[in-house]
C-alpha cells in the first residue's frame, strides 16, 4: 500500500535511505544527496510517500512535486531486504500516475552517475537521459520520461 508520509514516518523514511545509499559512499566519496534530505520538511509540503506492507512496516518511499509542466521525482528508495518485490516499480508508476492526474506530460529525475542500477532501470521504466552535468559536487545523469 502507498500513502502519504506522515511526522511519524520521519525515521524509518531516513533508515530507508540510509540503508538504500549507504553502498555508495565509496564510490561517490560521500553521502549522496538522498542521504542528507531534510525528509522533515519533504513529509510536511505533502510530497513524500511510502509504500508499507501488510505488517505496516515501511519497504520504500518516493519524494516528487510539481514542477512547472512536470513532475519532479526528487528521491525514491527501497529497503534492501525488499528489493525485487516491484516496490520501486510501483512508487515510480505512482508518481507518474500522479503527475497524469494533475495534468502534467513528463516526469523528470537526476541520479548520480556512480549509481549504476538506477542508470539501467530508469530506461527499462521508459526514461530517457537528457542531461550530463556537475551540481553540487556530484556528477548527475537526468533523465525524463514523457507522459501518454
Amino acid at each position: 500500500m502507498i500513502r502519504k508520509a506522515v511526522k511519524d514516518d520521519e525515521a524509518a523514511i531516513r533508515a530507508c535511505a540510509e540503508n538504500a545509499y549507504v553502498r555508495y559512499v565509496a564510490a561517490i566519496g560521500r553521502k549522496p544527496a538522498p542521504m542528507v534530505a531534510d525528509f522533515a520538511s519533504q513529509i510536511a509540503a505533502g510530497h513524500a510517500y511510502v509504500a508499507m506492507d501488510g505488517d505496516d512496516d515501511l519497504q520504500g518511499f518516493i519524494v516528487f512535486f510539481p514542477q512547472e509542466d512536470h513532475m519532479f521525482l526528487e528521491n525514491v528508495a527501497v529497503q534492501p531486504a525488499a528489493t525485487g518485490r516491484g516496490i520501486g516499480k510501483s512508487l515510480v508508476q505512482f508518481c507518474e500516475d500522479e503527475a497524469r492526474r494533475l495534468g502534467l506530460g513528463a516526469v523528470h529525475l537526476y541520479t548520480n552517475e556512480k549509481m549504476t542500477d538506477n542508470l539501467a532501470i530508469y530506461p527499462h521504466l521508459g526514461y530517457t537521459v537528457v542531461d550530463r552535468r556537475t551540481e553540487d559536487g556530484f556528477n548527475r545523469v537526468f533523465f525524463e520520461k514523457h507522459l501518454g
